[in-house]
């Protein structure tokens, strides 16, 4: 009597390859304490798991050596409110805050924020639910047409607000000379933004 044969075919073939990797990956994290079975990152290396402190919490994520910051709070973290332009550090609408300064989240690593204070557009309201200056100066001014480009405009003036309250126009137009309005509204914009300063100056 014949016996059966057991046949495999291409596509649960590399099924089994990806189940095989993904275990293994997994057990790397499970195992990473000291001991027998723990599993060093190679000289040089990026670890995978990492904790970052955004918009005050902490938050673990798994990244890649490469991964860009505008990369992990949108796809990763679903802030989204980090908006990703040109991806090439010159439309300015990825701004985010570290350490109180302004960078573009689409030119910094991810890797290389660990252990510093990350701040989103979503971090702004207060823990009554109050406006932040800047959101409230918007509002109040109307600054911004379809809004694409506000998350970064807003980020850069908060940091210009927190900085130095009593800036003048011109200082203004200098400190968010790094962002491009699609629709052009730079007036309504730097109207916002010495709203803001008002607003600042006054609480």
């Amino acid at each position: 009597m014949d016996e059966p044969t057991t046949s495999v075919s291409r596509r649960n073939f590399i099924k089994g390859v990806i189940a095989g990797g993904a275990t293994a990956s997994a057990s790397g994290y499970l195992f990473r304490q000291n001991g027998v079975l723990a599993q060093r990152s190679a000289p040089g290396s990026v670890e995978r798991l990492v904790t970052l402190n955004v918009n005050g919490q902490n938050r673990p994520v798994d990244i890649a050596h490469e991964e860009t910051l505008a990369m992990t709070l949108r796809y990763k973290l679903g802030l989204t409110g980090t908006k990703l332009g040109c991806d090439r550090a010159e439309c300015g609408a990825c701004t985010v805050l570290v350490d109180g300064r302004t960078h573009y989240a689409c030119s910094i690593l991810t890797h290389m924020v660990r252990g510093r204070e990350i701040k989103t557009v979503e971090g702004l309201e207060g823990p009554n639910g109050e406006l932040h200056p800047v959101q409230q100066a918007v509002m109040d001014e109307a600054g911004f047409q379809c809004a694409f480009c506000a998350p970064g405009f807003i980020m850069s003036m908060v940091a210009l607000v927190e900085d130095k309250p009593g800036f003048t126009r011109d200082e203004a137009a200098h400190a968010l000379s790094g962002h491009i309005c699609r629709c052009g509204d730079y007036n309504k914009i730097l109207n916002s933004a010495m709203r803001a300063g008002e607003i600042a100056r006054s609480t």
